[in-house]
C-alpha cells in the first residue's frame, strides 16, 4: 500500500532520516521517500497501515497534518 502523509514539522535531512529509520523499524522493506520542501512522507509498505505510519512519525516527535 502506498500513502503520502503531510508532516509540517519536517525541516531538514535529519528529520527525514529520523522518520525513515523509525518507519523501517516496523517494516524494513518499506520504501520511504521524504520530501523536505513539500513536507511530505511517502511510504510504500505491504505490512503497515496509514495509522501505524502516522504513529511512527509522531513517536519521533513530528506532527502529522
Amino acid at each position: 500500500m502506498s500513502m503520502t502523509i503531510q508532516v509540517p514539522s519536517i525541516k531538514c535531512e535529519g528529520c527525514a532520516d529520523t522518520i525513515t529509520k523509525e518507519i523501517k523499524v516496523h517494516d524494513e522493506n518499506a520504501k520511504v521517500t521524504v520530501d523536505i520542501a513539500n513536507k511530505t512522507v511517502e511510504v510504500d509498505s505491504d505490512t503497515l497501515s496509514e495509522s501505524s505510519v502516522k504513529q511512527s512519525i509522531e513517536i519521533v516527535g513530528h506532527k502529522v497534518a
